[in-house]
């Protein structure tokens, strides 16, 4: 089983970057998808998430109408799109899974982490 982000880098302040999260090892279809980051001396915070159940998304106030997260299970992959970045989005973003379920939001329960990929955002 495997979680891999990429996609991260350096943007400078209103750019934009598209993270990449791809599984292997499971099939995809069967997990409800989250984002987090974490940055430096800060605790990781859920940003996004994807049901597998319906596509229902949910996001962090602060990336509302900013952050686009997708889905593509015919290419195991799970997208976050990042426009109109900002330096307090600088964080190192991990992306996880848990087996599909409901009765709470997609990004509590996650069994199997990946490790992360770096986004900075400064001039």
């Amino acid at each position: 089983v495997q979680l891999q982000a990429s996609g991260g880098g350096l943007v400078q302040p209103g750019g934009s970057l598209r993270l990449s999260c791809a599984a292997s090892g499971f099939t995809l279809d069967r997990y409800d998808i989250g984002w987090f980051r974490q940055a430096p001396g800060k605790q990781r915070e859920a940003v996004s998430c994807v049901s597998s159940r319906d596509g229902s998304t949910v996001y962090i106030e602060s990336v509302k109408a900013r952050f686009t997260i997708s889905r593509d299970n015919a290419k195991n992959t799970v997208y976050l799109q990042m426009n109109s970045l900002k330096p307090e989005d600088t964080a190192v973003y991990y992306c996880a899974r848990r087996p599909s379920a409901s009765g709470s939001k997609c990004w509590y329960g996650m069994d199997y982490w990946g490790k992360g990929t770096q986004v900075t955002v400064s001039s």
